[in-house]
């Protein structure tokens, strides 16, 4: 992904992390092992975007953006001109008013909906994505599993999660509170859950018509429990959800914490304060007593660690420092390093083609920044700034918008402009 967005010219080295960062926090993307793979509130999003504001997300007007903000950052161009011009736009360009004029004329449900065949579509809801098969009182859902990437959603596997039983199975009444209890499929997979009597009515001030209640945020809120991997929709009784609705489940007290043993989304565990330590099977979230588990505190934790991965090449020995210069595989592309130095491969390096020569080339290359700009990593200076005075890119920006002259030197340092190629 990094070495495409230099390909197009869009974001810079420093601004390539926030961005990545930026397309996870925000759901566009899923992370699986190494790879990013794009979530179907992507493509809805992608849609809207490309359907409503092309020029936005078009590669050469972003390029060009991240030209002009570093001509901003430099006190080359003036931010508010630059930003007039973006909003109101010019010369017959339109700007982001234009473009923003007629948000009420977008269709979210033909936005949020991708056609299949055989009359089955995906749709990006609220809660997240789900087929949908037929119209009116005879459609059908389903949803989709969180973990399922786009292209693993062929037509036969919506056909067989259509298949599935999808509407809520009674089960019967828990004792304790006297609520129905109901087995369903959800966005995270089968559970069963209480069923809460419906709030009484109140009358609509303005209307004078009976309506139901706003919800607040105290209301209580049904209890649910995901059903085990042993455990079916079709075969769960009124036992077994009894059994789940009692986690988490609390085990007695060691070193002055509750131990508690609970089901969580990567299967059974135990929690004693901020301390969890993974159980062997879901048996033990019933049958585990006190004594077994202070045993498990006891001992040692073993952290879940991933194995380091071997170097992608061994270019050789450096004469000078006689370190191996080896080619590794990182988090952000291929890189070579001696142990202490990493130098990122630049385009038109191949790790087939990479000598040892080229190799201490770049990790020169990279000694000679690092000693330019103070080491590997430069740590950020804190500024005070005045709460009356609006924020600047740069000094020029500064005396430019009145900041007030002062005989001493003022400190001055060029910030970079963040990139809004992300949204």
């Amino acid at each position: 992904m990094v070495k495409k967005l230099e390909e197009l010219g869009i974001g810079r080295p420093s601004t390539f992390a926030s961005i990545i960062s930026t397309i996870q926090d925000r759901g566009y993307v899923a992370k699986r092992g190494r790879a990013l793979v794009p979530t179907f509130l992507a493509f809805s999003v992608t849609g809207l975007l490309e359907q409503h504001f092309s020029k936005l997300v078009d590669y050469e007007f972003t390029a060009s953006m991240e030209e002009d903000l570093d001509k901003i950052a430099n006190g080359e161009a003036d931010r508010v001109e630059w930003l007039t011009r973006f909003f109101y736009g010019h010369d017959d360009v339109p700007g982001l008013e234009a473009l923003a004029s007629d948000l009420g004329a977008i269709d979210a449900q033909q936005i949020n909906t991708m056609k299949m065949g055989q009359d089955i579509e995906i749709r990006v809801g609220r809660f997240g994505a789900y087929i949908q098969q037929g119209e009116g009182d005879n459609r059908k859902f389903a949803n989709i599993p969180e973990n399922m990437a786009p292209d693993e959603l062929t037509l036969a596997v919506a056909i067989e999660l259509l298949a599935k039983p999808s509407g809520e199975r009674q089960l019967g009444v828990e004792p304790e509170t006297g609520y129905p209890l109901v087995a369903k499929s959800g966005r995270f997979g089968p559970y069963v859950a209480q069923v809460l009597p419906e709030p009484e009515l109140v009358v609509d001030k303005k209307t004078g018509e009976l309506k139901k209640p706003r919800k607040k945020k105290d209301d209580v809120k049904p209890k649910t429990a995901s059903l085990l991997s042993t455990m079916t929709l079709d075969t769960i009784t009124l036992d077994d959800a009894l059994k789940l609705m009692s986690l988490p489940r609390t085990l007695g007290e060691y070193e002055g914490d509750p131990i508690t043993v609970q089901n969580g989304r990567y299967g059974p565990y135990l929690i004693k304060g901020a301390d969890s330590r993974t159980l062997t099977s879901e048996d033990q979230l019933f049958t585990i007593t006190l004594d077994e588990a202070i045993a498990i505190y006891k001992e040692p934790k073993v952290r879940r660690r991933g194995v380091a991965k071997p170097p992608v090449k061994d270019l050789g020995i450096d004469p000078a420092s006689q370190k191996a210069v080896l080619v590794k595989d990182g988090r952000f592309g291929l890189y070579v390093t001696d142990g202490e130095t990493n130098a990122t491969l630049r385009r038109g390096d191949t790790v087939e083609f990479l000598t040892l020569e080229r190799g201490m080339e770049l990790l020169a290359g990279r000694r000679a920044w690092e000693a330019e700009n103070g080491g590997a990593t430069r740590v950020k200076k804190k500024t005070t700034r005045s709460k009356k005075s609006a924020p600047s890119l740069t000094s020029k920006v500064v005396k430019a918008t009145g900041a007030p002259k002062t005989k001493k030197k003022a400190a001055s340092g060029r910030g970079k402009a963040t990139s809004s190629a992300t949204l």
